[in-house]
């Protein structure tokens, strides 16, 4: 069995496979330094965790009361969000990989840092247990030179300042699942929108394009992310409230959250179909960007043969996918697919691939 983990800086996340691939069951830790809940399953209750560290302890004796105890566990797995210039395939952990996804840290510092905590917690909790990583940039890898760069001197590109690309697990389990299917096309317009929105452009399997960038900040509008705005604005706000201040606005309280006063896109839509301006104004905004970003990546493919949706409101939001397929009806009919996010299960399969027979 393959446990997969995906640990933030407030909950932990994991999800136990068998080697078919098939799920056991989810689990998590919310609410880690507070008012804690675990879930596991349809499951809740109350706990408490002070750390990433006190999060997994708290996972591993669950699961090891449903009879899934850390020592019957083949390897465990877990997502990373920045692999840098260098971790652009899944890795097994080892010292020179784990001081690689610390050096990028200061490209996700909202993320990377809270994924090896996690992964040095249950080094500690799980010694024996073989560890491995997937990134999230690293489906982006394929991105070709012209759409990376970012017109700077050469220096500062040498230092990383370029475009990276974000949600590629998700991106990367889409275009499995259409291949699998036999449903992939050559030329794919896809759009992974939930609390964070991105949308990539698919030639024969491959990222080409891609709307976020150096972080996952840039592109379109998302729960509380600003999605692109004007750099100059950027700073005069920086210059106004300080960096720091901007920081969180940009990251936490832009989006959907600063248009409607909620980022929750079902709270949303029932409002704007009771006629409330401020919600309506907010789906609006969302489907226009996201349709117009992604128009935007239609250079990088040559047209499109389909649309396919992912993520949280991509699944489950069908007038927020409808709208958005409008604004792009200028493409002719396309085929719209819907698939389920599976970035767990692909990361899990990644483990397996390396894991040998």
């Amino acid at each position: 069995m393959i446990l997969v983990v995906n640990a933030g800086s407030t909950s932990v996340k994991v999800a136990l496979f068998r080697d078919d691939l098939s799920e056991i069951l989810r689990a998590a830790v919310s609410g880690i330094g507070g008012e804690g809940r675990l879930t596991v399953g349809a499951q809740g209750q109350g706990a408490h965790a002070q750390d990433p560290e006190g999060a997994l302890s708290l996972l591993l004796r669950a699961l090891e009361e449903r009879g899934f105890p850390a020592s019957s566990l083949s390897a465990a797995a877990h997502r990373v969000v920045h692999g840098g210039e260098g971790l652009v395939a899944p890795a097994r952990l080892d010292p020179a990989t784990l001081s690689a996804i610390e050096a990028a840290a200061a490209l996700a510092p909202l993320h990377n840092p809270a994924n090896l905590a996690g992964i040095r917690a249950l080094e500690r909790l799980a010694p024996r247990l073989p560890q491995y990583a997937s990134f999230d940039t690293a489906f982006h890898a394929t991105l070709p030179p012209e759409e990376a760069a970012y017109p700077l001197p050469a220096a500062l590109r040498a230092r990383g300042f370029r475009r990276f690309g974000f949600h590629g697990l998700s991106y990367a389990a889409l275009t499995d699942r259409l291949r699998e299917e036999g449903r992939l096309p050559r030329r794919l317009l896809a759009f992974h929108l939930g609390g964070g929105a991105s949308a990539c452009a698919i030639l024969d399997g491959r990222s080409v394009a891609t709307t976020m960038g150096w972080s996952p900040l840039e592109g379109l509008p998302m729960g509380t992310r600003t999605g692109a705005i004007d750099p100059m604005a950027v700073l005069a706000l920086a210059r106004e409230r300080g960096i720091a201040d901007t920081e969180t606005l940009l990251n936490r309280e832009g989006g959907l959250l600063a248009l409607a006063g909620t980022s929750d896109m079902a709270a949303i839509l029932r409002r704007a179909e009771r006629g409330e301006e401020t919600a309506r104004f907010a789906l609006d905004h969302f489907t226009h960007w996201a349709a117009r970003h992604g128009a935007g990546l239609l250079a990088a493919l040559g047209g499109a043969d389909a649309l396919a949706f992912t993520g949280g409101i991509g699944e489950n939001a069908p007038p927020v996918r409808e709208a958005i397929a409008a604004r792009l009806a200028f493409l002719g009919p396309l085929p719209v697919h819907v698939v389920p996010a599976a970035e767990e299960r692909r990361i899990a399969a990644e483990a397996r691939s390396l894991m040998g027979p």
